[in-house]
């Protein structure tokens, strides 16, 4: 019977992606917040260690299992309560009494059957994440592959010709024209932690942002100056740039309700020449529908970001980038595939969502308090609600309440809303040339405390 007074933890993905002192990724800061925890961090499989310490949490790093088969001979019998994982895919067969976490948004590799598969529906144990812990380093990364492209600038071509002291700006910078982000038309799909800071990120650029998202969204994406489009076609109607953040969807007798979303009839609605993002889930987008619309031109350029597993003894390739790879010999030009490492190349946001997912797997044990709950909450388990970084998917009733309790950030929100109604009734009296700068300066001073308070976005309830 599992003890939840020494658990055994597995962690199966790096924790820590820059290179320490011994040249290989460190994973001190996590091992220092083990321990700080009262736990014991240890390197290597529980079976080849003595017996845990009476009455401590054992962490057990084993950032190299990754096949199917290592990991149901290390985790197939129940020797470890719970589990911590990033890309690493956990076969049913794996098996962890007292919870899983994903660093990330998306569970859909956390396949174990001990909360029911990657929805956490059914099962005995909770399974959670750690959304918007790489939401902006994704976004980042997306609008990265977005200025590969556009705007159409030969960036190295020029470089080469400069540097060789062969181009005269007078006469030769008229063979390279370019256009500019402002003015064309950002469709993102979804209204999640990455969909919503990359529409931000595109907004900055001075670019016209569509969001499809379900209808109970369409008051906040508006609130925020977005567009709210009813349906993946109106998001996409002669759209300049799709990028999606939807997610694979729950999971059906036909596979994942959202594998193939972006099929033909959404690449065909693009304006000519688009470029597609799939920075989320590569079994989002239709391949054969892809190659079609890269043939014709309707996609100028695609850059896609998911798993690929190669085989050691046989050199197979497999995971959802396997298919784009049939696509490289006609299309390779266009292409950008990348490893799934849009989100997981970030050593600081590893490090965050890796002492996060320490601290809810040892809530979870300890307390039987859950936080990020993803799909059903066990029974005798309390559900805490959803925690994610400041400024993220919006603020809860939580986050409220708090604010509500500190009388120091309330007065100062308090004197900048009440410096506006001043200003305004200034402007009013006097006139623009008197009070308009003041109103333009309490504008700016409003709007930059309440970014600081995290005061935007939708209300999660």
């Amino acid at each position: 019977m599992t003890d939840r007074t020494t658990p055994r933890i597995l962690i199966v993905d790096l924790v820590g992606l820059a290179m320490g002192p011994d040249g290989l990724p460190d994973h001190s800061a996590v091992k220092t917040h083990v321990e700080a925890r009262g736990g014991v961090f240890q390197q290597g499989s529980a079976r080849a260690m003595p017996a845990p310490e009476p009455g401590r949490a054992h962490f057990y790093y084993q950032p190299m299992l990754s096949t199917e088969a290592e990991l149901l001979a290390e985790a197939g019998d129940g020797l470890y309560d719970a589990v911590i994982a990033a890309a690493t895919f956990l076969p049913k067969g794996t098996r962890f009494d007292l919870g899983g976490v994903r660093i990330g948004t998306g569970t859909g590799n956390m396949g174990s059957a001990s909360w029911g598969g990657g929805d956490g529906r059914g099962g005995i144990a909770p399974l959670m994440n750690t959304p918007g812990i790489n939401a902006r380093a994704t976004a980042q990364m997306v609008m990265k592959a977005l200025l590969r492209v556009r705007p159409d600038l030969p960036v190295d071509e020029m470089n080469a010709l400069v540097a060789a002291g062969r181009f005269d700006t007078g006469t030769d910078l008229v063979r390279f024209p370019t256009a500019k982000l402002e003015g064309r038309t950002f469709a993102v799909i979804g209204y999640g932690n990455i969909g919503r800071e990359v529409a931000k990120l595109a907004r900055a650029f001075g670019m016209t942002v569509r969001i499809f998202a379900r209808p109970h969204h369409r008051a906040w994406i508006e609130s925020e100056g977005f567009i709210h489009a009813a349906s993946l076609l109106e998001a996409a109607a002669e759209a300049d740039v799709l990028s999606v953040h939807v997610g694979l969807g729950p999971l059906g007798p036909e596979g994942h309700a959202n594998a193939g979303l972006i099929g033909a009839d959404v690449l065909s609605a693009l304006a000519e020449g688009a470029v597609l993002i799939n920075y989320d889930r590569g079994e989002l987008v239709d391949v054969p529908a892809l190659a079609a619309a890269l043939s014709s031109g309707r996609v100028s350029h695609a850059a896609i970001d998911a798993d690929l597993f190669r085989d050691p003894s046989s050199g197979a390739l497999s995971g959802p980038m396997a298919p784009y790879l049939s696509i490289v010999p006609a299309h390779g030009a266009r292409l950008s595939l990348l490893p799934h490492a849009a989100a997981d190349t970030d050593h600081p946001t590893r490090v965050v969502g890796a002492i996060q997912a320490v601290d809810q797997i040892l809530d979870a044990i300890e307390r039987r308090v859950v936080r990020n709950l993803k799909g059903d909450l066990p029974e005798g388990y309390t559900d805490a609600g959803a925690r994610t970084p400041a400024g993220l998917g919006g603020m809860t009733a939580g986050d409220l309440e708090e604010l509500r309790c500190d009388e120091a950030r309330m007065e100062a929100l308090r004197t900048a809303a009440q410096s506006i109604l001043a200003a305004l009734d200034r402007l009013a009296n006097e006139g623009a040339r008197t009070a308009g700068g003041d109103l333009l300066l309490q504008s700016n001073i409003l709007a930059t405390l309440l970014r600081a308070q995290s005061l935007e976005g939708p209300f999660q309830g």
